[in-house]
């Protein structure tokens, strides 16, 4: 999987976030519901999101 900075993925347990920072094996990820998180790109499985990622609902 070809991941780069700006691209939106979802993280079975994260869920929507946005790749922030990615090197030869680390990849940095903004989460909507935890803030940033930091991965072992070869171990982590994400699903690439094509288009813009949904935003947060309101609290109402």
């Amino acid at each position: 999987m070809k991941l780069k900075e700006g691209q939106y993925v979802r993280h079975s347990k994260y869920g929507w976030g946005t790749i922030l920072e990615r090197d030869g094996s680390q990849t940095i990820v903004y989460f909507q519901t935890v803030g940033v998180k930091r991965f072992v790109t070869s171990l982590t499985a994400f699903a690439v999101v094509e288009h813009e990622a949904p935003k947060k609902k309101p609290v109402t």
